[in-house]
């Protein structure tokens, strides 16, 4: 083993690199390098370089969060279940290749995949490098995935037993509450009677399918050549059977159009806040703010980038879904992330987080319960 030193979250190299070699014997499994992958903001992410009869290879790693991990969170039996069904698929996954439930070795269950090359675009800095037909290309490609991710033949995969589908909406509103309240810090102003308006106006059962659960431009892997291409969709950590719908609500918060840049900033997003657009999202048409430090939502606000309405039509064109109640599905979405954001803040308030960023997080909460108000005001 040639590794000096090792990010939080790989106590032992050593017992890393024995069990790679018992895992992958026969490969290259000398441990040469760890490397955490930055952005994430709840699992993390590590790349591996291993080595042996004169060659190497790139591993992916990935395992729990540290500290203050919440009952049925961060399943990381769960997410290799799901690539090992999609691997195949006309949804481009990285290979799983081992999973471990032994917590001795890194301190926690982690699995490990094939690396897989493409860029991270989060922010619209990452954006910038795409020309207008770029853009508006890698906006088609993303419905044509979320399309693909919800036509998925969950009994064809062996996924049919990932969610029970029937109740979806109900059931996941119950969930996120339960985590708001095993994370939650502080008074939130707003978010009971938020809670409250999503439990009575949620919409009549529909189809269920396979569901990513937080689908978005930078749960994607791309490759930025003449033509954009999605080499594989990431961080399947939440994916159940269930609403397709509410996958393309939450896509649709993180999805900003131009002059919204910054809505997520703490300081500047309640003065951005407008009249929510035909697609269930305030149209913020004030001067843009800067980016937040914590979430980043502006890299769709590059030009070519096809518009929030835009993104939501062509979902629905795609797949004949009736859109009619999105607002709904939208303002459940920021719901979902304010929780998300939450326990993310709880862990930061604990010395939990590993990165940057992270003291942005719980201040953003407050913004998005606000906004998801404003989305279900203008969905009576």
């Amino acid at each position: 083993m040639t590794v000096s030193s090792s990010p939080p979250g790989i106590p032992s190299p050593v017992r890393l690199e024995s069990w790679l070699h018992d895992t992958i014997g026969g490969e290259p499994s000398e441990l040469v390098d760890i490397q955490l992958i930055a952005g994430g903001r709840s699992n993390l992410t590590y790349r591996l370089t291993v080595a042996g009869s004169g060659q190497s290879r790139l591993l992916v790693l990935r395992r729990p969060p540290l500290g203050h991990v919440l009952p049925t969170a961060h399943d990381m039996g769960r997410e290799y279940r799901v690539l090992t069904g999609l691997s195949g698929t006309q949804v481009p996954v990285a290979r799983p290749l081992a999973f471990c439930a032994d917590t001795e070795v890194i301190g926690a269950p982690f699995y490990l995949m094939e690396h897989v090359p493409g860029a991270v675009l989060r922010s619209r800095q990452d954006t910038a490098v795409l020309t207008e037909v770029q853009a508006r290309e890698l906006s088609e490609d993303l419905a044509d995935m979320l399309a693909a991710i919800h036509g998925v033949d969950v009994e064809a995969v062996g996924l049919a037993g990932l969610g029970r589908g029937t109740g979806y909406l109900r059931r996941q509103l119950d969930r996120w509450q339960r985590q708001w309240e095993l994370s939650v810090t502080r008074d939130v102003p707003g978010y009971g009677d938020l809670v409250a308006r999503l439990t009575d106006r949620i919409p009549a059962e529909g189809e269920a399918t396979l569901v990513h659960g937080d689908f978005r431009l930078d749960n994607v892997l791309v490759t930025v050549a003449q033509r954009p291409r999605i080499t594989a969709v990431v961080d399947w950590e939440m994916a159940t059977i269930g609403d397709p719908l509410a996958d393309l609500g939450l896509t649709l918060v993180y999805w900003t159009d131009p002059g919204e840049e910054g809505w997520l900033n703490p300081a500047e997003a309640l003065d951005q806040a407008g009249v929510p657009d035909q697609a269930g999202v305030p149209d913020a048409s004030a001067a843009p703010a800067p980016a937040a430090r914590g979430v980043s939502t502006d890299a769709t606000a590059s030009p070519g980038f096809l518009s929030r309405a835009e993104f939501a039509a062509g979902y629905a064109e795609r797949t004949g879904r009736d859109i009619s109640r999105i607002g709904y599905y939208v303002a459940f979405g920021y719901f979902k992330l304010a929780v998300v954001l939450e326990g993310i803040n709880a862990r930061y308030l604990q010395h939990q987080t590993v990165g940057e960023g992270f003291d942005q997080d719980g201040l953003a909460v407050p913004t998005l319960v606000a906004r998801a108000h404003e989305v279900l005001d203008a969905d009576l």
